[in-house]
């Protein structure tokens, strides 16, 4: 369950503005829905830099606290994404049973996505073969790079209205139109994973109206550097590896015990790029290259290391088919990459996307330079708009804000969350020693910072880390 639900868990600038938006007739009303919850839709701009012009539909739901005497208020949630997020919580609200104690816990799916007006695709989205995300030539990548451009003109006319208006600026003012219809006079926000660039956003769009806001695992909207910004998630993901072998040196199950590691990790790898490791066991002719070994080798999570220790232990006896099996279940972004990349306009130009790989391998040369690669596969192609693209913020005014990184997560990376949290006056960085959504993952020191912060607003004092927690 838990790995599901985190899985789930990806035009001109508008400007800022502190007022709150025209919605004078939401119209919205709760209905059951199934499930234990209730669902309703408001009404607001496809385009809030013209509020009277066409207008969308925004599905939301509603979890009501358990009991309504001890209610503290309404918390809305994003769970990150970008992607829907009723059908998410369906399946999730266990995870949120404790908040449900003292709110109302309330998610909205986003412009396009589901329950909301949406942007229905004519074309699936394209995803690298056999999950070999590391683009082994500039061919390879220039015919993924036409299939995803395909893609994104099919999807820029299916959007209609929303064709340039689905990034975390128009979804700020979104959220700012759900505070409204919900009657609250501030906002109290928890944003997971992707959920924090909109919660960001709109704590630079509406700093006043921000009640008690929690970000955890968040990904960093404020770097106009994508050298800057990998970084940091490159150099986490090399350290992962290096604690998968240290596991291997202490745990007896590991496939590799007794053995160096790094050695084998290098020596498979060198091997396969001189020339592909046989893979019998994925059919015939099958072989792994170094750059889908790459790609398949997860290193991120624990629960992973075992299968990956057989992996490399059998590439490095000859035979790769771990690595060449095809991926089941392999995550497909489909169209939220439209609002991943109208955020991050990543550069994808096969030569620019290797020399940022070639940057990055002086400091993760292993496999933390890999992180040049995914952005890529989700943008390649598609109208570079840049319409909410990278900024500083330096919002005024905000009350104290609580954020919380892993310092074992490659895709939100503890110094991104310092950035962060530097940039939002009075607000208090968590670490804990756990990977990506912490929160979620149910690690319970976080959970029970959290719980604190959003019921009486006291943050954990200067310099916190939550310890590993328990399996």
């Amino acid at each position: 369950m838990k790995k599901t639900i985190i899985a789930v868990l990806g035009a001109m600038l508008l400007p800022v503005a502190s007022a709150t938006p025209a919605v004078a007739d939401t119209g919205l009303s709760w209905q059951d829905c199934g499930g234990g919850l209730q669902c309703g839709r408001i009404t607001v701009p496809a385009d809030w830099a013209a509020p009277n012009g066409e207008q969308i539909t925004l599905g939301l739901a509603k979890l009501p606290a358990r009991d309504p005497a001890a209610r503290k208020g309404t918390l809305v949630l994003n769970m990150g994404g970008p992607a829907q997020q009723i059908s998410v919580l369906r399946v999730a609200k266990t995870a949120f049973a404790d908040l449900t104690r003292w709110f109302d816990v309330v998610v909205f799916d986003p412009r396009g996505f589901e329950a909301s007006t949406g942007v229905r695709c004519p074309d699936p989205a394209p995803w690298a073969a056999n999950a070999e995300w590391v683009f082994p030539d500039r061919a390879t990548y220039a015919r993924y790079t036409e299939q995803n451009r395909r893609f994104g003109l099919g999807c820029a006319e299916a959007a209609g209205p929303l064709a340039g208006n689905l990034d975390s600026g128009q979804g700020a003012r979104d959220l700012e139109a759900v505070r409204v219809a919900l009657g609250e006079q501030k906002l109290t926000y928890y944003g997971n994973s992707y959920g924090t660039v909109l919660g960001v956003a709109y704590a630079e769009k509406f700093p006043s109206h921000v009640g008690r806001m929690y970000l955890d695992s968040p990904i960093d909207h404020t770097d106009r550097s994508w050298t800057a910004w990998l970084l940091p998630r490159a150099k986490v993901k090399e350290d992962n590896l290096h604690r998968f072998a240290e596991w291997c040196a202490t745990d007896q199950s590991c496939a590799l015990h007794g053995r160096d590691v790094l050695k084998v990790w290098d020596e498979v790898m060198d091997r396969a790029a001189k020339q592909p490791i046989p893979a019998p066991g994925a059919g015939a002719g099958a072989a792994a290259s170094a750059t889908l070994i790459a790609s398949r080798a997860t290193v991120t999570f624990d629960a992973t290391w075992p299968e990956l220790a057989k992996s490399l232990a059998e590439a490095h006896a000859g035979d790769a088919t771990r690595f060449a099996e095809p991926s089941a279940g392999a995550a497909d972004p489909g169209f939220s990459r439209i609002a991943n990349c109208a955020d991050f306009p990543y550069p994808t130009a096969y030569g620019e996307v290797k020399a940022l790989e070639r940057r990055l391998r002086h400091a993760a040369p292993r496999i933390g330079w890999t992180v040049a690669w995914p952005p890529a596969n989700l943008c390649a192609g598609l109208p570079q708009k840049a319409s909410f693209p990278p900024h500083p913020v330096h919002p005024r005014g905000l009350p104290p804000i609580l954020v919380a990184a892993g310092l074992y997560d490659d895709v939100a990376p503890p110094a991104s969350a310092r950035r962060i949290t530097a940039q939002l006056d009075g607000a208090r960085h968590l670490a804990a020693e756990g990977g990506h959504a912490l929160y979620l993952a149910g690690d319970p020191c976080v959970r029970d910072h959290v719980h604190r912060y959003l019921t009486t607003g006291q943050l954990p004092p200067a310099g916190t880390i939550c310890g590993p927690a328990s399996s």
